[in-house]
């Protein structure tokens, strides 16, 4: 059974900065490529970053030079440590493996002041 695992969401000030966890399992997780997609209230969910079982990166352009994706794959965990966080950055975020297109629950990540 996959379960994509979410944590370290909450509310923040506008300039700040938050670390999302997802734990994985259930998958080969490091032969998977991993990513992390928001939904903002009201919006369509669009994709933040993902990375290759290589380490290779993606960043949509709204977060580039912001946050930046890791993993951990003695963990089996992917990483999102986001700075400068800004209004617009208001979501829930989403651990989601691609290839089996499975999603986590999400995590609400607030930024205000």
């Amino acid at each position: 059974q996959v379960q994509l695992v979410e944590s370290g969401g909450g509310l923040v000030q506008p300039g700040g900065s938050l670390r999302l966890s997802c734990a994985a399992s259930g998958i080969s997780f490091s032969g998977h490529t991993m990513a992390w997609h928001r939904q903002a209230p009201g919006k369509q969910r669009e994709l933040v970053a993902n990375i290759g079982p290589s380490g290779i990166t993606y960043y949509a352009s709204s977060v580039k030079g912001r946050f930046t994706i890791s993993r951990d794959n003695a963990k089996n965990s992917v990483y999102l440590q986001m700075n400068s966080l800004k209004s617009e950055d208001t979501a829930i975020y989403y651990c989601v493996d691609p290839t089996s297109y499975y999603w986590g629950r999400g995590t609400q990540v607030t930024v205000s002041s």
